[in-house]
């Protein structure tokens, strides 16, 4: 007798086999299949149609066209400034803010040639250094600003970024200091002294503008800048649930590179708009998540529509730890770059 007449003959099963011998295991590995399937259909659908095809809500809730202001901070250029100007043509009254009183005045002058809807839209300037929380003597100047206002927008825009990235030792204190004076002091000082009003009257939007970097990724040589944006979107979060049925709507509006002079882009993209593009995306999106839709981060919209699918993606395909890498690399060779160029700026010195 040979080899093949003495050890059994073993035979793969088949999945008809396996359907018909472990019933149960089948039917609950196709129902997490089909559960997970059609998890990411339904987010996958939410966010193109938030992004796409979905309109936010009116900003007539808030008061436009009917004598309601809006404060825009950081309103001196690119995006703030443009908030101002789009506000404005929604019908808002506009008060901004910023250091460079010059250019203040400028747009000043440019919003108070607009008439809508049959109304002269009026205009105020107050030249702020955000970095001067302590400063008794503007914040006495705002509050008098707002004094008897019906502010039905705030936009918390101002901020301030690192010059270059740079490892949390290397950074120079004083720009530390201004980052978080600036980006986390400075809006939680505006927002008390507006809130009030809001609650008053039953209306209001509050809106910061948030960054990808710390709120959709890690920022290795970013630290404080990250952190200061992960910080509004958390304050914002715990805001809206505390004025919840109080018809005002807060929100933080995450936000990809677009050109501006923090973010040293001269030229838009697919991925990088101009900031008259992403202001509208954002008045256009006001309560609807968008990319930010189903991720755990409340009170967060990604509205422009490249970044919103960038938001997206990062977040559905998780693997954190290896973006982190990845945009750690892309900031030490950031700051190469620019520590090559001031070298060679002070040569030519």
């Amino acid at each position: 007798m040979g080899l093949v007449n003495i050890l059994p003959i073993k035979t793969t099963p088949t999945s008809h086999v396996l359907a018909t011998d472990y019933p149960i295991l089948t039917a609950v590995l196709l129902g997490l299949g089909a559960l997970s399937l059609g998890k990411f259909l339904v987010k996958t659908l939410g966010v193109l149609l938030q992004t796409f095809i979905l309109p936010g809500k009116s900003l007539n809730k808030y008061g436009a066209t009917k004598g309601a202001w809006a404060v825009v901070t950081g309103a001196s250029e690119g995006i703030g400034r443009e908030y101002a100007l789009q506000l404005a043509k929604k019908g808002f009254n506009v008060l901004v803010m910023a250091r460079n009183k010059p250019a203040l005045d400028a747009l000043v002058n440019e919003i108070g040639s607009m008439t809508v809807a049959g109304k002269k839209i009026e205009a105020v300037a107050l030249a702020m250094d955000f970095s001067k929380v302590d400063d008794v003597a503007q914040w006495n100047a705002f509050q008098s600003a707002i004094e008897n206002k019906d502010i039905g927008v705030l936009v918390n825009n101002v901020g301030r970024s690192q010059s270059f990235p740079a490892d949390f030792v290397d950074a120079p204190v004083e720009e530390v200091d201004s980052i978080l004076s600036i980006n986390i002091n400075s809006v939680v000082k505006v927002t008390r002294a507006v809130l009030p009003g809001m609650i008053q009257r039953r209306r209001g939007l509050i809106l910061s503008s948030g960054s990808f970097a710390g709120i959709t990724v890690v920022s290795p040589m970013l630290a404080p800048y990250a952190a200061s944006k992960v910080f509004l979107s958390s304050f914002n979060a715990a805001l809206a649930a505390e004025v919840k049925g109080k018809g005002i709507d807060v929100e933080t509006t995450n936000t990809h590179f677009v050109v501006s002079n923090m973010s040293k882009i001269r030229k838009s993209s697919v991925l990088v708009p101009t900031p008259k593009q992403y202001v509208k995306a954002v008045l256009s999106k006001i309560g609807l998540p968008c990319g930010a839709l189903f991720t755990g981060r409340p009170a967060l919209s990604t509205p422009y529509w490249s970044h919103s699918l960038l938001d997206y993606v990062v977040n559905l395909i998780g693997w954190k730890s290896v973006i982190t890498g990845v945009v750690h690399n892309m900031h030490i060779d950031i700051r190469k770059r620019a520590l090559r160029k001031l070298e060679r700026e002070a040569k030519k010195q």
